[in-house]
Order: C-alpha cells, then sequence, then structure tokens
C-alpha cells in the first residue's frame, strides 16, 4: 500500500518517495510523529526500488534488548558466548541485496551507535566471535520521532551517525496539518473495517467531521484507524456520531474550536456556520469557474476529488462522474 491522501504535503511526499528510491541512495533517514506512517514510507522505498525482489527486513531499535540486539543484527560463530551452540546468520546478511529498515534508531545505545557508524560507512561487520569480515550491499533506511539535531546537542546521539544519516531526509507530516486528507482515510478504514467485521458504518456525521478538523490527532493515521476499527466492531448504523466518540476525543475538540474559546456560539451555531462558510466559497469559485469543476477546484487549491467530497458533504450538487461542469 502507498500512501493515501491528496493534500499538497502528501503529493510532494510521494514524488520524493518514489524518485529516492529509484535513486543509488544507499542511506534515507524518515522523521515523522507516531503514527504518521514511517514503516509505510520504508517498504514503498523498498517496492519501488530495484531491490524489490530481495528482503526488506523490519528492526525495531526500541523492541530488541541491547544486549541481544548486537547478536541478532550481524550474527554469531560457534562458542561466541554462552549458548551459542552453533553459527547463525544475522539479519543485516540475512538482506544483503535489499533494504534494512531500522525504525526507532535514537533508541540505540551508544556501542551500537558507533558499530552502526561503521557498517554504514564500510558495509561491513563482523560476526560475534569472528576476525572476518563480511560485506553486504544493503540499502539502509532509518525512522524517528526525535529531533535528531536536539539529541545530538543534549549529547543521546552520535553526530558522527546524525550526518551519515542525514544525506537523504524524508519526513512525513502529521494528519492535523493534512486538510482533507483526514476524511479520505476515513472513507478507506471504514471501508476496509466494514468488509473485515461486516459492520455498515459507511461515512461521518457532519458533526463528526467538525470534530475530526479540530482535534489534533496526537497519534496520527494510526490513531485515526484504531478509532475508526473500533467503531466498527462495536456500533450499528451507517453513520459515525459524536457519541461514539471517546471523551478525550470530544474534550480536546471542543476545547480547540475558536468559537467555544471565544464564549460565543453554541456547537450547532458554529456547525452551520462553518459549513455555509464553505458553501460560499465553493459556489464563488465555481461561479468564476463558469461552472468547471478542475478550474474551481484550482482556485480553491483542492484537488477536484477533494472538491467532488466538500459538496457532497455540504449537501451541493457536484457535476455527476465523468462531468467536467457543473449545471
Amino acid at each position: 500500500m502507498d500512501l493515501i491522501g491528496e493534500h499538497a504535503s502528501i503529493v510532494a511526499l510521494r514524488q520524493l518517495v518514489l524518485r529516492v528510491a529509484r535513486s543509488k541512495a544507499s542511506t534515507v533517514l524518515i522523521y515523522g510523529e507516531t503514527g504518521t506512517g514511517k514503516g509505510l514510507v520504508a517498504r514503498m522505498l523498498h517496492r519501488h526500488s530495484e531491490r524489490c525482489e530481495r528482503e526488506f527486513i523490519d528492526i525495531n531499535c526500541a523492541a530488541i534488548p541491547g544486549d541481544l540486539l548486537e547478536s541478532e543484527l550481524f550474527g554469531y560463530e560457534r562458542g561466541a558466548f554462552t549458548g551459542a551452540a552453533g553459527k547463525k546468520e544475522g539479519l543485516i546478511e540475512s538482506a544483503n541485496g535489499g533494504t534494512v529498515f531500522l525504525d526507532e534508531i535514537r533508541e540505540l545505545d551508544p556501542v551500537m551507535q558507533a558499530k552502526i557508524l561503521t557498517l554504514l560507512d564500510t558495509r561491513r561487520f563482523r560476526r560475534l566471535g569472528s576476525v572476518h569480515p563480511i560485506s553486504v550491499d544493503v540499502r539502509f533506511i532509518a525512522a524517528t520521532n526525535r529531533i535528531l539535531l536536539s539529541e545530538v546537542k543534549d549529547g543521546k546521539f552520535r553526530d558522527d551517525l546524525y550526518y551519515r544519516l542525514q544525506v537523504i531526509a524524508i519526513n512525513i507530516p502529521p494528519l492535523r496539518e493534512r486538510g482533507d486528507d483526514i476524511f479520505i482515510l476515513a472513507d478507506r478504514f471504514l471501508a476496509k473495517y466494514n468488509a473485515v467485521y461486516g459492520s455498515t458504518v459507511r461515512r461521518l456525521s457532519p458533526e463528526v467531521e467538525q470534530i475530526f478538523r479540530a482535534y489534533q490527532w496526537p497519534g496520527n493515521v494510526r490513531e485515526l484507524e484504531n478509532l475508526l476499527e473500533r467503531i466498527c466492531i462495536l456500533e450499528d448504523g451507517d453513520c459515525v456520531e459524536a457519541s461514539h466518540l471517546p471523551q478525550r476525543i470530544l474534550r480536546e475538540a471542543r476545547a480547540a474550536r475558536p468559537a467555544a474559546a471565544g464564549g460565543g456560539v453554541p456547537a450547532q451555531g458554529y456547525l452551520e456556520a462553518t459549513a455555509q462558510f464553505q458553501r460560499t466559497l465553493i459556489a464563488q469559485a465555481l461561479a468564476r469557474a463558469q461552472g468547471h469543476m478542475g478550474a474551481a477546484a484550482e482556485r480553491l487549491a483542492l484537488s477536484r476529488h477533494a472538491l467532488r467530497h466538500q459538496m457532497i458533504k455540504l449537501g451541493m450538487a457536484p457535476a455527476r462522474d465523468g462531468a467536467d461542469q457543473v449545471t
């Protein structure tokens, strides 16, 4: 699966990922908050590369205890330590010709950071208990939800490893900055979990759409997916209602609404006023574009798909599929 969305930041990100994937870049660093899709981008980089027929090895640096990580990555020879009854090939070696994804690389301890730096610089390593170096041809993709430069300044991450990783850096935007992509994603997740659980929840209510816009989504796309999966399992009907949402989300969305913060307009009045403002903007853009959807979408800095989605949501009559003009 590739990145879903039509926000300008995601369109640009897809283009960047494809360009890097098809390049000879051997080291890539992915930045992104928790839940933004760092693993998805890493798999895209592998799937669209010339290495796609070889192994993709996913290693969560925070999930493997430090005393086991070196033997997992590099393997070992028989007798290298107590319990090493035979030779074992490490994950790096098994990925030769393919891709290694080092997720949460910030969690590596200083010793392992030094070993990874040597590996990136030389493309060589030694199994534990061996004196013979092994060469590998691997693309390394690292990911973190931290600001690594701050970690370097705080002495928590090696500066030389940081600069070695930083050659190609990819930043994934958080969900709260992706505009109407949240509704494209919601539609996709509802369809997915309707099929899995046999549920019939197919759309968001207008109130829920406003709540989703106001909420900051600290868990990003993963949080949205988990929420909609839960609703498909537990709720009936064909619409996601505000009553289906956790109180935490309702509280935080309410606090984020400018109208609520001003203490003036009640929630329903705010929602209707916002919808009417959107209808006016769209109507003006369509009038200036003489009813042409594509031109109106361009004026509004939206994709044609996003404009159609917005018009349906607002009760306006979009052109039928395949048409280019609203009559």
